[in-house]
């Protein structure tokens, strides 16, 4: 699933079930269509299948015939394309317990991953604090996901519905204090605004109703 922050201009990604290669495809392949031409900078925890997955979606089949392989390997099925940036953060592990995060590119060049963050207004170095900042907003907010709750999905699809309901209320129902503007009006010193307002998606605060009774084509 995706969840956009206007306030911090990312993207969010998550993989809702158990995470397999599958998954994981279908996670990058949601994030291409989701999104513009211009390929974004991924970031995420050591789990491999995200290199696979981002290599499956935005590589390239060019090139493979000229690269030299180390004899006995097998030479790549895809390379990434020149503007790929993908960054991870690892955690080093001794006897169960974490004692130290370093990080690493996996695909691009470093310079360019460290020119990229550079431009983000609110980076300045590799993590995942974005996502671990989602990921406790929905625990607190959706039972379904609390942990050792008696609220819990029997059915994937079930928890699914109730993450897209969640996210419709948080992206056209909520309002947020760090998205609200400031307006000169003798009634009002703020204007309210919503991440889909603050987005330029939509001009006003949706009601329950609307956006439950709303039809997506």
């Amino acid at each position: 699933m995706i969840a956009f922050d206007p306030v911090n201009k990312v993207v969010v990604a998550f993989v809702v079930g158990k995470r397999n290669q599958k998954d994981a495809d279908l996670l990058v392949r949601t994030v291409k269509e989701k999104t513009t031409s211009n390929i974004p900078h991924f970031t995420s925890d050591e789990l491999d299948l995200y290199e696979k997955a981002i290599l499956k979606v935005y590589g390239t089949r060019k090139g493979i015939r000229q690269i030299e392989v180390t004899p006995g390997k097998k030479s790549p099925k895809r390379l990434p394309l020149p503007d790929l940036i993908y960054t991870r953060v690892v955690k080093i592990r001794a006897n169960h317990r974490i004692v130290g995060v370093s990080t690493e590119v996996v695909f691009g060049e470093e310079d360019a991953a460290m020119q990229a963050i550079a431009r983000s207004p609110v980076c300045s170095h590799i993590n995942t604090a974005f996502i671990e900042r989602n990921n406790l907003t929905i625990r607190e907010r959706n039972r379904r996901l609390t942990r050792k709750t008696l609220g819990f999905s029997k059915k994937k699809k079930l928890l699914v519905s109730s993450l897209n309901i969640y996210f419709g209320i948080y992206h056209f129902v909520k309002t947020h204090k760090g998205l609200r503007v400031q307006v000169d009006q003798e009634e009002r010193k703020w204007m309210q605004r919503t991440p889909m307002m603050a987005a330029g998606i939509t001009d006003h605060v949706w009601t329950l109703p609307e956006l439950i009774n709303f039809r997506v084509d």
